[in-house]
């Protein structure tokens, strides 16, 4: 009865914000667009389509909005005008009652607030779908954030996902791109992102892995998660001090170098996506601070880590390689890349895909970040790529997302930035660190241990594989052929170990060598 309820919810908001015309323009049988239009009465309001869903979402609550915002991601599978309506959705609502954040705090550490904190302020300091942040300070004088998970989400998340799938179903069966759409892949995919952040333990995971990645990078803060205050529901971290990236006048007039601010941008997502494969992937403004502390002043401040992205050596090679393609405008390439990836099927004409990728790249190169969508150039890609019946990757997506953040953020730091110029040096010197000396001697030192343990049992394999085949029982001339045959080979494979273990072993002193000349 609950879900019914729900559906009836939903169907009515449906209705009342218009969204009619986006159904008629989708629905193959006719009977149900005659249906719709009687349902409706003909009904029009004066707002775009696409404003008119994202306020539907809104009113639905939360978990609609948290789902308009990863189907404004997914450009290859709407129209410009709802991906960049849904992009707007902002991950703000009402906060819950303070006393009710005490007593999740409190039962999540099972002892009383003021045992754990001098002060915890009541007001929260943001408010999200999924979760809130208060600011605190431990016994001893130091100050934290605490992220309290918003409370029940878990039931409501489970109740709107059962509807969401029914819902996908229908849209598959009624509507015309409905199977194009991958409506219950989308939702799938949305399954994944809310369960990944209810677990508040695991976004101070992500947290952690990132903080010990940037080491070294000296261009991002990440906080410090406070272990023995950590649990699924509520987690404590280190509490920055920093200014939103989006108050410009407050950074200027700091003497932040945005110019720099924007390059120091690039390079932390391409160290993070293309070094690390495990990336902040919801690089919004709301989750960017900027530091004015002298002692790390003009450093970047990345919060909320409960959205991130992760990339194989496969997934990081075919990129690495597509986006040099791309910088050196070698459509061809980018085309065999697509073929030999199987993206596309085996068939489809390189030629016809280098033309197509061409005409939607050809007009975007040397130009300034201001007059380049880097939204419009991926949407018509994927246009284009639909007459090659690309299949878009699924764990691509999150990488489409966080380089949309990318754009919006260098465009709003740095109009004339040439993100294309900025990028091609850093992916060119990744690229020849993977293919390069240096790449081939980090691989090996990186297998040393496993060749070790392999090296000293070749001989007996070798032995009892030789020894296998038989010994040969009597003075025939065709035996002693193979017996000396077989000790030939013997010499020859305990010839090529030694020669392996040698190469290794030089392998790893040359790169001792070259670490510890380095050093001095």
């Amino acid at each position: 009865m609950r879900h019914l309820a729900r559906l009836i919810v939903i169907a009515f908001t449906a209705l009342r914000f218009g969204l009619d015309e986006l159904a008629l323009s989708g629905f193959r049988q006719r009977w149900v667009r005659v249906l719709v239009r009687l349902m409706t009465l003909g009904r029009r309001l004066d707002a775009p389509r696409g404003e008119r869903l994202r306020m539907a979402l809104e009113r639905l609550g939360p978990i609609f909005v948290k789902f308009g915002q990863v189907l404004s991601t997914r450009r290859d599978l709407l129209p410009p005008d709802l991906s960049d309506e849904l992009a707007r959705l902002q991950d703000r609502v009402p906060p819950f009652p303070a006393a009710q954040s005490r007593a999740l705090v409190e039962k999540a550490f099972g002892r009383p607030i003021e045992q754990i904190f001098e002060q915890f302020d009541a007001e929260p300091v943001a408010s999200a779908s999924i979760a809130q942040v208060h600011f605190a300070r431990l016994k001893g004088g130091r100050e934290v954030a605490v992220k309290v998970l918003r409370p029940g989400m878990l039931r409501v998340i489970d109740d709107d996902l059962r509807l969401l799938r029914t819902l996908a179903v229908w849209i598959e069966r009624l509507f015309a791109d409905g199977r194009r759409l991958k409506p219950r892949e989308v939702v799938a995919e949305f399954d994944i992102y809310l369960h990944d952040e209810l677990d508040l333990v695991r976004e101070a995971a992500n947290a952690a892995q990132l903080r010990r990645n940037m080491t070294g990078l000296d261009l991002v803060l990440i906080p410090e998660m406070v272990w023995d205050l950590c649990t699924s529901t509520v987690i404590v971290m280190e509490r920055m001090h920093g200014v939103p990236i989006n108050q410009m006048a407050r950074l200027r007039e700091a003497g932040v170098d945005i110019k720099k601010l924007a390059r120091d941008g690039v390079t932390i997502f391409f160290t993070q996506v293309f070094r690390d494969g495990f990336f902040h992937a919801d690089m919004h403004p709301g989750n960017i601070q900027v530091s004015l502390d002298p002692r790390s002043f003009g450093r970047y401040i990345a919060l909320d880590f409960g959205i991130i992205g992760t990339l194989t050596e496969v997934d990081k090679n075919y990129l690495a390689h597509n986006f040099i393609a791309f910088f050196r405008r070698d459509y061809k390439r980018v085309a065999e890349l697509h073929v030999e990836s199987g993206w596309v099927p085996a068939d489809t004409r390189v030629d016809a895909l280098e033309g197509a990728i061409r005409a939607v790249c050809e007009p975007h190169f040397d130009r300034p970040l201001k007059d380049i969508s880097l939204g419009q150039v991926l949407m018509r890609l994927f246009q284009a790529s639909r007459r090659f019946n690309v299949e878009i990757q699924p764990q691509l997506v999150l990488l489409q997302k966080t380089l949309l953040n990318i754009e919006g953020l260098g465009r709003q730091l740095d109009p004339d930035l040439d993100l294309w110029t900025t990028a091609k040096p850093f992916l060119e010197r990744w690229m020849n660190e993977q293919v390069g000396w240096r790449g081939l001697l980090a691989r090996l030192e990186k297998e040393a241990p496993r060749y070790a343990q392999l090296l000293p049992e070749l001989p007996r394999l070798v032995h009892d594989a030789l020894k296998a085949h038989g010994a040969p029982r009597g003075p025939d001339p065709v035996q002693l052929a193979l017996l000396a045959e077989q000790r030939a080979t013997r010499r020859l494979l305990q010839g090529l170990m030694w020669a392996m273990a040698g190469f290794v072993l030089g392998a790893v002193i040359t790169r001792f060598l070259v670490f510890h000349t380095a050093g001095a």
